[in-house]
């Protein structure tokens, strides 16, 4: 098994659902209505800090890879774990809620349901596992 040509599609990966977060959630509609998708809002704060530590997280991890050193890694790491979970918190408003004002749920242009968010969430959990597993073992 190659482990750098996982690490490098996974990367890859990473780098997909931090753009396609920001492009489904980031933002105003043409309407003007803020977007919103699932039974619960989300704060824009969310989508900011995923954008945000996203980005640093990919420079960081790719300059890690690049000279394949540990000690860059591990800061890439905290990265990686802090965006997956702003990721789950953003994927969370798509739990049903209970409240007599909560809004009928609504259905997302880009498939119907969490589907999308879903994949791209837990996968990028079980891809920042990956990710601490090389690191911790060396393979980097």
């Amino acid at each position: 098994m190659e482990w750098s040509n996982i690490t490098w599609f996974l990367t890859a990966l990473g780098a997909v659902v931090v753009l396609l977060t920001r492009v489904r959630l980031g933002g105003d509609s043409a309407s003007g209505t803020p977007r919103s998708s699932g039974v619960a809002s989300f704060s824009s704060i969310l989508v900011r800090i995923h954008t945000t530590v996203g980005v640093l997280t990919l420079l960081v991890w790719i300059v890690a890879l690049v000279t394949a050193r540990r000690e860059i890694a591990f800061p890439a790491l905290a990265g990686w774990w802090l965006l997956a979970i702003v990721g789950l918190l953003i994927l969370a408003r798509w739990l049903p809620s209970a409240s007599k004002h909560a809004k009928d749920k609504a259905t997302d242009a880009w498939g119907s349901g969490a589907g999308l968010s879903l994949l791209g969430h837990v996968g990028t959990v079980i891809g920042v596992g990956y990710f601490t597993f090389i690191t911790l073992t060396n393979r980097l």
